[in-house]
């Protein structure tokens, strides 16, 4: 629905630790006109440079609290992400990226906030991977964009 607004295209920087660059992140936004309580955000399907980083590589940052992994989200029953208020998706790579335009895959996997589904039940206990299609929402496709990384001419 909000396919070509899910990534801030000037958000995407290197996360520096201890002087050491660990990963990179971007800002991305909900694809869902309700938005979503937390436990049910699943992770992404991350790709850059055709590049895949699965859902135990990245971290969420929302609501002024550190990021978090998708195994922590998983016990924010009572947080909400609203609509339109935009997180930080955190992804592990020792040395980030590179200097230059960087093509990024994404699909959200935020699993049904209403109603039965007959795969409820089996999502609580193997949720599906981010990018099979399956609890994609909103974001039914892999979305591609092509974003510099942070203080770079476009």
């Amino acid at each position: 629905m909000f396919d070509s607004f899910l990534i801030r295209e000037d958000s995407l920087q290197n996360v520096v630790t201890d002087g050491k660059i660990t990963g990179f992140k971007f800002g991305v936004r909900i694809a869902d006109y309700r938005g979503a309580i937390l436990s049910l955000h699943n992770g992404y399907y991350v790709s850059v440079d055709g590049v895949e980083y699965p859902r135990e590589q990245q971290k969420f940052e929302i609501n002024g609290k550190p990021p978090r992994s998708f195994e922590e989200l998983k016990h924010c029953v009572w947080e909400h992400w609203d609509f339109d208020d935009e997180g930080m998706l955190y992804i592990e790579k020792e040395g980030g990226l590179s200097p230059g335009i960087h093509k990024i895959g994404l699909q959200q996997s935020i699993l049904a906030a209403y109603g039965y589904m007959p795969t409820d039940e089996e999502w609580i206990k193997n949720p599906p991977v981010p990018g099979s299609g399956a609890g994609a929402g909103k974001t039914d496709v892999i979305c591609y964009y092509k974003i510099p990384l942070s203080g770079e001419v476009k």
